[in-house]
């Protein structure tokens, strides 16, 4: 035993380190924690310690306690204090404390108020790059004592929220660490940024910050193909493509299960943007076409749900067979897609739609479960769909019948008892093989960063 122990002490002091800055970090729940959680997970598979910077007492809009059994054991983690203006907002705008809050822009009521509107506005120009930027300062002071006693080969940051990678870049800049930024989403090109009636001088001071990052960076990686040409646009260079995956693990005891009920499903945040009043149309009118159908179709939703799509789930009188489970945590959510028949992808509404991958989209492609898609007629998710015989993707507002036609050929499989979709080959998606490509290029710059010291 004691052979062993010091082989795998004398194997994790090879191991390179890489510091990874990330805001969201177990309990928060939700699919955003996801990505670097799974890259700590398994990066020690490909030769890196990762070193975890997270927040000591963050604002998380929900938690799920399970995603903490899947940090490695042993891993260090550093914690740093913030202060944030979520919590005065709540208070302002007359919220509970314990009310979700994952995006301002977003609202459960029939119109902003005010207060709403102000809110959008102080987070657009006043805090940059975004709501935790009063965490730069402190971090960079911390880590900087962090550093200067225990050295790391790179530095990985992932943002939103972008003040993750200001952070970053100041201590790639000061230190000279090579540094992978990291983008789930854009910055400036995201959907919500017009959204925020943000000034010149505040957009100058992004868009500055922004490329400052883009040079600063030995490597950028982004999470659809669409955002690589966006961001390679304005300027970004050496990027690729890291999608979200799906962790292989969460589905090990993951099993099929036959109900009387065909049951449709959508987990996640679905929000004006994601407005599906076109499909709950469809629905309707199957069911006047096929009232005996009401007995076995159901709709459930899991997360927040705009009143639009509540209301449009009243005005086609689907309240009887539609339920609204709230935030449940995952391991819950992965209990529904066993007993799902159909599945529900709704893309935001935006000017860069064609590059939004919604990470659950991979989860829900490990399920075997057809997926129906809302989104662009050019989307990289509707590429990825396709091309695996996962689903059909349609526009919002468009293609009712060939949504009733999908839906009812799907119905009439159920009645019959025959499998809804054959198994695909998608493990070129899982969370292992991602993080064996981003060990990847951590190793490249590492390589690089040692050849530049010699020369110099």
């Amino acid at each position: 035993m004691k052979v062993l122990v010091l082989y795998a002490m004398e194997t994790a002091s090879d191991r390179k380190k890489v510091l990874i800055i990330s805001y969201y970090w177990p309990p928060c729940g939700g699919i955003g924690v996801l990505r670097n959680l799974k890259f700590v997970k398994y990066l020690r598979e490909f030769g890196w310690e990762p070193v975890v910077y997270t927040v000591k007492n963050p604002s998380y809009p929900f938690l799920d306690y399970n995603n903490e059994k899947e940090i490695p054991e042993g891993i260090e983690i550093i914690k740093g204090k913030i202060w944030e203006p979520l919590q005065l907002f709540k208070k302002i705008s007359g919220r509970k404390k314990t009310d979700p809050l994952q995006n301002i822009t977003a609202t459960t009521s029939s119109k902003k108020s005010w207060i709403d509107n102000f809110g959008i506005w102080v987070r657009g120009n006043f805090f940059i790059p975004d709501a935790r930027a009063s965490w730069i300062k402190p971090s960079v002071k911390l880590l900087s004592e962090y550093l200067k006693t225990h050295p790391v080969d790179a530095i990985l940051t992932d943002g939103p929220p972008h003040t993750n990678t200001v952070i970053g870049m100041h201590l790639s800049q000061k230190f000279n660490i090579p540094w992978l930024a990291d983008f789930q989403d854009p910055w400036t090109q995201v959907d919500y940024y017009k959204l925020m009636n943000i000034g010149k001088s505040a957009d100058k001071k992004h868009k500055s910050l922004e490329q400052e990052a883009f040079k600063t960076a030995k490597k950028i990686t982004i999470a659809s193909p669409s955002w690589k040409r966006d961001l390679e646009s304005i300027g970004a260079k050496n990027v690729d493509v890291i999608y979200y995956g799906y962790d292989e693990s969460d589905f090990k005891d993951f099993q099929k299960k036959r109900t009387n009920y065909f049951k449709i499903f959508h987990a996640g945040l679905l929000g004006n943007d994601r407005n599906l009043s076109c499909f709950f149309e469809v629905i309707r009118e199957i069911l006047e076409e096929r009232p005996e159908l009401k007995e076995i179709i159901r709709i459930d939703f899991a997360g927040e749900v705009d009143y639009t799509n509540k209301a449009a789930v009243k005005a086609n009188h689907l309240d009887e067979i539609t339920t609204f489970h709230g935030m449940i945590p995952r391991k819950e959510v992965i209990s529904h897609y066993e007993t799902s028949s159909l599945l529900l992808l709704p893309v935001n509404q935006a000017e860069n739609a064609q590059g939004r991958i919604p990470g659950k989209l991979f989860e829900c492609m490990r399920t075997d479960t057809p997926i129906l898609v809302f989104g662009p007629e050019n989307g990289d998710v509707k590429q990825i769909i396709e091309s695996k015989k996962l689903g059909i993707s349609v526009e919002y507002q468009a293609e009712k019948k060939q949504q009733k036609h999908y839906i009812l050929s799907l119905i009439d499989k159920h009645l019959k008892n025959i499998p809804l979709l054959e198994s695909r080959d998608i493990s070129e998606f899982s969370n292992f093989e991602l993080t064996k490509k981003l060990a990847g290029y951590l190793d490249e710059l590492t390589t690089e960063q040692v050849a530049n010291n010699i020369l110099h």
